[in-house]
């Protein structure tokens, strides 16, 4: 009997979040299917337009993509509880520190509903010297589709989306990906492309 009392709460709940995980599994299917339908339809000339938004930084001051025309921009989409994302981030941080006053930076934006003193603490112990923004968690952002974490997003220095990547990134990888967009003249403002070529 008194283990059948134990059970009871637990098996209620677990037949709560099945339904929940359920709703979640089937508007996630959804999602899919509509992003793959639109991205039939969606001009290419449309991908490549500057892209832009404004979200609030850990000091509740709003930061934009904008301020960082001129440089590649990494945003990465990224959660405390996401493994993947942590092992990740001392990467970043290296990337970051070793271009942010030449040619790239990274931004972070934290996707999850969290207390924001412990967002702040977790920032600080995790030394993430770039910016770290906010915003609740939605399957299609400005930037496009966050179905997994970490998602990063490569930004041109014209401001124009021209790399997706779902799952862990390196620094390594991000420059050698650089490095080959500035050889094909992607990235560069036409007037150096045209010196080049």
């Amino acid at each position: 009997s008194s283990r059948t009392d134990t059970l009871e709460p637990f098996g209620g709940r677990a037949v709560k979040n099945l339904e929940y995980n359920r709703r979640i599994v089937f508007r996630e299917m959804v999602m899919r299917f509509v992003l793959l339908f639109i991205g039939f339809f969606v001009p290419a000339a449309v991908m490549a337009e500057p892209v832009d938004f404004s979200l609030p930084d850990l000091d509740g001051k709003q930061r934009s993509l904008s301020e960082f025309r001129g440089k590649w921009v990494i945003v990465n989409y990224w959660a405390t509880w996401c493994p993947p994302c942590l092992e990740e981030i001392p990467d970043l941080v290296d990337f970051h520190d070793r271009h942010k006053d030449d040619d790239a930076v990274v931004i972070g934006i934290n996707f999850e509903e969290v207390n924001q003193e412990y967002l702040r603490e977790f920032v600080e112990s995790h030394f993430m010297t770039y910016p770290v923004l906010r915003k609740e968690p939605v399957p299609v952002t400005e930037l496009g589709p966050v179905l997994g974490l970490p998602t990063t997003y490569i930004i041109s220095p014209e401001g124009e989306r021209i790399a997706r990547q779902e799952g862990p990134v390196t620094g390594a990888a991000i420059e050698a990906y650089i490095e080959r967009k500035q050889q094909q003249g992607a990235g560069m403002p036409a007037a150096a492309a045209a010196v080049t070529r």
